[in-house]
């Protein structure tokens, strides 16, 4: 039995691979696959990565491309989502900001450097031709975090997946301004270089397992309510959710890595690009 650690955040989009170990799926094909919710997001995912604490993580796109360049010894193997993902922009329920304009030199809740909800804040600063040199952040680790601090004012405003928040919004904690999606596909599958030198076969098995159960997931009997259930989602986001989710089976292009590569260069969060075989590797 082969072992194989793998991270992703504790979100409706990984109930894929939930299911596939509950199967056991990767069991009968002699592959034990350990998952570990990381609530903290990408930017702790990509220091599990590095310090070989998870041999794969089902992470951001923008994120992963970020630490790569940076010496992240990975590579990018699939992508997961190929649907953006869409970033709700929210503030206290009670907070004085009520438009996106208003938010221009507030300060911005992430849940740690290097973070996807970092990134973003730079992508819809750009997107609305703020000075991305102005942004200031307050570390909140979780979204746990982001509710303390928006709440004690810490931080006036928080990006995070909109319909994970939504539950948020429903209690009158937080209040959603608008929404940021990603110009790109949302999640990929990442893997340690280590991994794929040693045992690029079961890198494949596991691809090739998870890429049948994302492909059929929309189709198992009554998957929204299992979804809300398991998400504390209304019925009906989680609908609209499923709606507008696209699962992939396929690699990461070199025309999408270009234009993910070349707005973080623009907006300054990556000094170098690297070049598609830096980054991607097909199994």
């Amino acid at each position: 039995m082969k072992t194989i650690k793998i991270a992703g955040v504790p979100e409706h989009f990984n109930l894929p691979w939930h299911l596939a170990i509950e199967n056991g799926d990767f069991e009968n094909a002699n592959i034990d696959l350990q998952w570990t919710d990381v609530p903290e997001g990408t930017g702790k995912m990509c220091q599990m990565l590095r310090d070989g604490e998870t041999d794969i993580a089902v992470i951001l796109t923008e994120g992963i491309v970020k630490d790569i360049t940076a010496g992240n010894p990975s590579k990018i193997v699939q992508v997961y989502v190929e649907s953006p993902l869409i970033w709700g922009i929210h503030v206290a329920a009670e907070s004085r900001f009520k438009t996106l304009v208003d938010l221009e030199n507030a300060k911005v809740a992430i849940s740690r450097l290097g973070s996807g909800s970092q990134l973003m804040a730079y992508v819809n600063a750009n997107n609305q031709n703020w000075d991305t040199t102005n942004l200031q952040f307050e570390i909140v680790n979780t979204i746990d975090g982001a509710v303390e601090a928006l709440t004690k004012g810490t931080a006036d405003y928080f990006m995070w997946e909109r319909f994970m928040t939504k539950p948020l919004v429903d209690k009158g904690i937080f209040r959603r301004v608008t929404d940021c999606p990603t110009p790109w596909p949302c999640f990929v599958i990442a893997v340690r270089d280590e991994i794929l030198l040693e045992q690029p076969e079961t890198v494949a098995k596991v691809l090739e397992i998870i890429n049948q159960t994302t492909q059929e997931f929309k189709d198992i009997p009554s998957i929204d309510k299992t979804l809300a259930q398991a998400y504390y989602q209304k019925i009906e986001d989680i609908q609209e959710w499923l709606r507008l989710t696209r699962w992939s089976q396929k690699g990461l292009e070199p025309e999408m890595l270009n234009k993910v590569q070349n707005q973080l260069f623009e907006l300054g969060i990556i000094d170098k690009k690297g070049t598609f075989e830096d980054i991607v590797k097909t199994v």
